[in-house]
């Protein structure tokens, strides 16, 4: 098992999702759960396409957190 970093931005009209680990692993969807079903199904392939090319599977060295400040 492997995990990964994704980004999900809401957009005007739909979630959009980012895997910084995976250059060009991107995905997008009507609603978030949408998105985030969609960027998995994204990973299992770009895994897949590495696995077949004989390429290693690049290292998660992005972690994703909140900051809180007044504002």
């Amino acid at each position: 098992m492997r995990e990964f970093a994704v980004i999900y931005e809401q957009g005007e009209h739909n979630w959009g999702a980012i895997v910084p680990d995976l250059p060009g692993c991107v995905s997008i969807g009507d609603t978030l759960e949408q998105v985030q079903v969609n960027v998995k199904e994204a990973i299992e392939l770009y895994l897949e396409e590495l696995q077949e090319r004989g390429e290693p599977v690049p290292e998660s060295k992005h972690r994703i957190g909140s900051v809180v400040v007044a504002a």
